[in-house]
């Protein structure tokens, strides 16, 4: 099999190349740290097998993060692979750096500008001649140009990659530096007997190359010798030299750069804009279009499908709990995840046009003051936000951390973030509570979710994971239309996660609980015996600790514990204990009417039900993201991260029940007010006390000696 390794800067399309290549459907993004790790596909031409392996963004042969030096291990370990560097047709000066270095290092490579279908204006041919290697413009996205380049990869393998290696040869180091530092590190290579690769490396200081020198002295003694021939020096050549068959855009303006940004930018007006274009996608997929589809779903699921296939089964079974596990377990339960299924897609949707149009890589320009007071980077905003995806894929690509403190509180903080899989409790229990208003309640609560991550992050910073300095290393691509086949790949892939879930993990959690809420422990049919189900058991020895909070029943208990599992499943379990069976023109609206019912075994007020809300958006991770917390930064900080996480839910859901409590009764003006005064007053108690506590403070009145 032959082995192919694309290679090249983030944001140049190598991910999108490796999807078309191979026809799979890896994620890919306008942000540094999407590719996290290599990504091996193989794909079939001409009866030949070629495997080809997605590198994480680099800028240079010199690692600044921890993903980048997973790319840089991997070239240096297969140096007789064929390189694929990818290059943007607007960003080929700086994306030629990389290049250079690549022939600098010797390997095989073949450079491919993505054109991204615009029209070449590139001197192909100057290029070729001056870099002595094969060069390719093509639409990374286009079938035709895909094929071409198959077809030249098959060649390059036949008749080139055997008999041709880029050499070392001194006249390629020649043309790029000057004989100044040409001289320089030609005389470091043959005192320290390296190749003039490693040379150069050891004048930018690569840790890398310098601990393969057993004589540190030799090092110091060069450096000091000509202290002028520096990283910066050997960057500055190399972009002179790639200025002479490159020329540079003479514009002012740099890559990505908008006119946009200056609004969208705003030191003012950033935070509250996003503010306002989540509120809008909540709105859209909650109480709009999102909630028209979700009906129609519902309607089609219960009133046709569901009554269909029950009807249908009744007609030859007769037995009653059989019947009872079909109708409520299964169809019900089932059916009231899969009608909020628009819903899911909706946000996924609204989520791929912001990150496709180029917007979250501003978002994480906005955020990086803000968390980098917080010990985490701007890094962490990419983390956070596909956490409002899923908590469990979310916590994977905190690995493009370079600072392991900062990884460890990254993964940590993921699950605080409101994931979609708890978008079916808040719209069951918001639309029961509140109405119209229940969209504000759902932005309140994904506020909630980020204001706990940062309070956290503060405590883990003062006591446990310091973070130091890092290196946030951001790049804005240009605003552009999003892609219809990339936002339909993305609409697909969740659908299809979604429903996989709901065919597996659901289906038999379901009929688990309904077993366990219809049977007692004597094996005996509750409807018929009269007994107490296990779950009812269960959920009374466990409700006198959540009585603080509100759940006074136990039916709210019970399906926090089946939430562990799955958050979708406390929609389905509420269904299932409050009885809620087919036929239903509204299965969401049945769920919502029954837990206002006191009688029901799941049921609230308002108090209480936005303390549910509130404990189910911080509760436990459910139990992929548990599996994954461990996978990527051990047990232990796994079992304190979830540990945190419930006393933190606890608490939480206790002040908003208290709260929203006391504010039915004074009224939430004067609440408002007396929460201020009480802030106001232990601000003014900490000022003075960090004031008494300074031993400065006589230098700083001035009044005496």
């Amino acid at each position: 099999m032959k082995n192919i390794l694309l290679v090249g800067n983030a944001n140049t399309g190598k991910t999108t190349l490796l999807n078309t290549l191979t026809k799979s459907e890896e994620h890919t993004g306008n942000w540094h740290g999407v590719t996290v790790e290599e990504k091996s596909k193989v794909y079939t031409f001409n009866q030949k097998k070629y495997s080809v392996v997605d590198l994480p963004g680099i800028y240079s042969l010199t690692a600044l993060s921890l993903e980048e030096q997973v790319a840089i291990n991997y070239i240096f370990s297969h140096k007789d692979d064929l390189i694929l560097n990818t290059c943007d047709i607007n960003n080929l000066h700086r994306n030629l750096y990389l290049t250079l270095e690549l022939l600098q290092y010797g390997a095989k490579v073949v450079l491919l500008i993505n054109s991204m279908g615009k029209k070449s204006k590139i001197d192909v041919a100057k290029i070729e001649n001056e870099l002595g290697i094969n060069v390719e413009v093509i639409n990374f996205n286009s079938k035709s140009d895909i094929l071409k380049l198959k077809n030249k990869i098959e060649k390059f393998f036949l008749y080139t990659l055997n008999s041709h290696r880029t050499q070392q040869t001194e006249s390629t180091f020649k043309k790029i530096y000057s004989k100044t530092t040409y001289d320089f590190i030609k005389e470091i290579s043959l005192t320290l007997k390296t190749n003039l690769f490693e040379s150069i490396k050891i004048v930018e200081k690569d840790d890398f190359f310098i601990k393969k020198i057993h004589n540190r002295n030799d090092i110091d003694k060069f450096l000091n010798k000509n202290k002028k021939t520096d990283f910066e020096l050997l960057a500055q050549e190399r972009f002179d030299y790639i200025n002479k068959f490159c020329k540079f855009s003479s514009k002012k303006k740099a890559y990505g750069e908008e006119s946009l940004d200056k609004f969208l930018l705003n030191k003012f007006l950033a935070i509250p804009i996003f503010c306002v274009i989540m509120l809008t996608v909540f709105y859209l997929t909650f109480f709009s279009v999102g909630a028209f589809f979700s009906e129609n779903l519902s309607f089609f699921i219960q009133d046709k499908l569901g009554t269909l296939f029950i009807n249908f089964f009744k007609s030859f079974c007769s037995i009653a709990w059989i019947n009872g596990l079909i109708e409520e377990g299964l169809i019900s339960g089932v059916g009231s995840i899969i009608s909020f299924l628009p819903q899911v897609v909706f946000l996924f949707f609204f989520l791929a046009i912001m990150e496709d149009s180029g917007y979250f890589s501003r978002i994480a320009f906005c955020f990086e003051d803000l968390l980098s007071k917080v010990g985490l980077s701007g890094k962490s905003v990419y983390t956070l936000l596909m956490g409002f995806g899923c908590s469990a894929s979310a916590v994977l690509t905190a690995r493009n951390m370079d600072n392991k403190n900062a990884k460890i509180k990254t993964a940590i903080l993921t699950p605080y973030m409101s994931c979609s899989a708890k978008l079916p409790i808040y719209a069951v229990l918001g639309g029961a509570f509140f109405g119209a208003g229940n969209v504000f309640i759902i932005f309140l609560l994904y506020l909630l979710g980020v204001f706990i991550s940062l309070f956290v992050s503060i405590m883990l910073e003062k006591f446990g994971l310091p973070a130091q300095k890092s290196l946030f290393i951001l790049e804005f691509p240009p605003y552009r239309m999003p892609n219809g086949i990339r936002l339909c790949k993305i609409i697909w892939q969740n659908m299809k996660l979604f429903l996989i879930r709901v065919t597996t993990v659901f289906i038999s959690v379901n009929i688990i609980i309904w077993c366990l809420s219809n049977f007692s422990v004597n094996f005996l049919y509750i409807v018929e015996s009269g007994e107490k189900s296990v779950l009812q058991i269960l959920g009374e020895i466990l409700m006198p600790l959540f009585l603080p909070l509100g759940f006074n029943n136990w039916g709210a208990v019970s399906a926090l514990i089946a939430g562990f599992v799955a958050k979708e499943l406390v929609v389905s379990s509420i269904a299932i204990f409050n009885g809620i069976s087919v036929p239903t023109s509204d299965m969401s609206h049945q769920v919502s009417n029954s837990v206002l019912n006191s009688e029901s075994a799941v049921h609230f007020t308002s108090a209480s039900a936005i303390s549910y809300m509130s404990f189910c958006l911080l509760y436990c991770p459910c139990l992929a993201t548990v599996a994954v917390l461990k996978k990527e930064i051990g047990l232990k900080w796994t079992v304190i991260a979830t540990i945190i996480q419930f006393i933190i839910a606890y608490f939480t859901a206790f002040i908003v029940f208290n709260l929203y409590n006391m504010a039915e009764i004074v009224g939430i003006f004067n609440l408002i007010c007396v929460m201020i005064t009480i802030f106001v007053i232990l601000i003014s108690i900490i000022s003075l006390w960090s004031h008494l506590k300074d031993k400065r403070k006589c230098k700083k009145c001035g009044l005496c000696n």
